[in-house]
């Protein structure tokens, strides 16, 4: 599925993710096979390791731009329910990472560009910002929680 390097305390290791699903995931660390139990359930296939070598931060406001729809084998539109109620919008996870801090709570009213909560990615801190004027409706993660790209952050309506 995906390779990575770390160096932990001057120590170097090569890390491949084979498989992953909801509950664990099975990783091979510098040719030795382990198979890792998940505290949460996994929101999407795909690890939360990031590289060590990173680009200079820059603030991020996630995109709510929805992805083509998918299509069947015969070319049909698969049909699934939106993933929030119409009128509000889901601030997304950029990228994998940490959740450093949450700025808002519900019920609190933000400005587009507003700074709502800080994400650790690839060992810097990047700010996420709300994507449009509204009221904090829900608050999907908290501080130390260890989040997939794409997951859902924050509901603004």
């Amino acid at each position: 599925m995906k390779d990575f390097k770390y160096t932990i305390n001057g120590k170097s290791y090569r890390v491949k993710v084979t498989r992953i699903d909801q509950t664990s995931a099975e990783l091979e660390v510098n040719g030795k096979s382990y198979e890792v139990e998940l505290d949460e359930a996994v929101v999407a296939a795909a690890p939360v390791a990031a590289p060590v070598a990173a680009p200079k931060p820059q603030p991020i406001v996630a995109a709510t731009t929805p992805a083509p729809a998918p299509k069947t084998a015969t070319g049909e539109p698969v049909i699934s329910k939106p993933t929030v109620d119409g009128g509000t919008t889901a601030i997304k996870s950029p990228l994998p990472g940490v959740i450093v801090d949450v700025l808002v709570k519900v019920g609190d009213e933000v400005k587009k560009g507003q700074k709502v909560l800080i994400l650790e990615a690839m060992k810097m801190e990047n700010n996420i910002n709300a994507d449009r004027d509204g009221k904090v409706v829900d608050i999907k993660v908290s501080k130390g929680d260890s989040i997939m790209e794409g997951a859902d952050l924050i509901i603004i309506g």
